[in-house]
């Protein structure tokens, strides 16, 4: 296991804990050198539901979102913002009038895509993306390539800790940013000062959790 967690409250709602952890980390696209575990904000009802509410207060009625398209096992958090968008009143404008909340399906080869019976949740729908984290911004570059392929428009992307604000002119609304994480820096692989100087990586990590090396 690694090493004990600092826990890092969100600045609107302290019921929003960040867990945080120094070191030498590898991402797909980048060394990081903290390890943001976010497991129990993706799994635990009431601390879904609180990012939720802090990512809902950020978008206006002007935005409308028909449905939210969730990266990194983020179903939980996005029925929750659905369900905020929709008391807030924010604008739907497909037949059935509610928010529909969804994941692309991975491939082998990294591609995100969707099913024939699924793509009615998306083709030509006003779409807001849901990521766990994002460091680089690649991932948010990749779903967006898919989702634009089946017409639909995107609204604005939103995670839970992002150390991007815009990404190919998507903005990016996030629970957490990279100056709430005290010494975050984020490395190109091949470029990492922490591997020049001879330290190790810690762990392999994602959205969806770390192993240890």
């Amino acid at each position: 296991m690694l090493k004990d967690y600092t826990k890092i409250p969100a600045s609107l709602n302290s019921d929003v804990v960040l867990r945080i952890i120094p070191g030498h980390f590898a991402t797909n696209h980048s060394h990081i050198t903290n390890y943001m575990e976010i497991g129990a904000m993706k799994t635990r009802a009431r601390e879904a539901h609180g990012v939720a509410s802090l990512l809902a207060m950020h978008y206006s009625l002007s935005v409308p979102v028909d449905t939210i398209v969730c990266a990194d096992g983020m179903e939980v958090v996005g029925a929750y913002l659905a369900d905020e968008l929709t008391k807030a009143g924010v604008a739907n404008y497909n037949q059935h009038k509610t928010i529909y909340v969804t994941a692309p399906e991975l491939t082998s080869t990294g591609q995100h895509i969707f099913r024939d019976n699924m793509q009615l949740a998306v083709r030509d729908k006003h779409v807001l993306l849901l990521f766990g984290s994002l460091s680089t911004g690649r991932t948010l570059a990749s779903l967006a390539e898919c989702v634009r392929y089946y017409g639909a428009t995107i609204g604005g992307a939103c995670a839970i800790f992002s150390a991007v604000q815009d990404v190919d002119g998507i903005p990016v609304i996030s629970a957490f940013r990279e100056s709430d994480i005290p010494n975050y820096n984020s490395y190109p692989l091949h470029d990492c000062p922490l591997c020049k100087s001879g330290v190790p990586i810690d762990a392999i990590v994602n959205s969806f959790g770390y192993s240890q090396l």
